[in-house]
């Protein structure tokens, strides 16, 4: 059965993403990125090419020839998946067939418009029975 993570409490929720990816880039974990916004994909896009300044996280988006080697990919569509190892749902809604991974994050930040749909997928979850953790990021990731 799918783990379920939510870490809420982000004053960003773009930015909590590319930290918490920069961090599962870090352990060379596969995650599979759900943005179906177009803004919000190419504002994370962004986001993981320059920060930290330094460097970047590599990934790219799901229709790139390059998804199947790349460990972060991006993606508006969950019909064709390079792995099902973790999701990251940056949707405001249940991701379509997230019981297919062995792990799912959902990333909620402070805003209502953000917490309140994150509020009902916690509980469709709890209610079928998945195993959900909660961690609260106000003090940071």
């Amino acid at each position: 059965m799918t783990r379920i993570e939510f870490i809420h409490g982000a004053p960003d929720r773009l930015a909590a993403a590319a930290n918490w990816l920069r961090q599962a880039w870090a352990a060379r974990r596969q995650v599979l990125v759900y943005v179906p916004v177009r803004k919000a994909a190419e504002d994370l896009d962004r986001l993981l090419w320059s920060q930290p300044a330094t460097g970047f996280v590599p990934h790219c988006r799901s229709d790139s020839a390059l998804a199947g080697e790349t460990p972060i990919v991006l993606t508006d569509n969950l019909d064709r998946l390079p792995h099902d190892a973790c999701l990251l749902n940056l949707a405001d809604e249940l991701p379509p067939g997230f019981s297919r991974f062995e792990e799912l994050v959902e990333i909620v930040s402070t805003s209502d418009a953000d917490r309140l749909p994150a509020r009902e997928r916690f509980k469709f979850y709890r209610e079928r029975g998945y195993a959900l953790e909660a961690r609260d990021i106000s003090g940071g990731l």
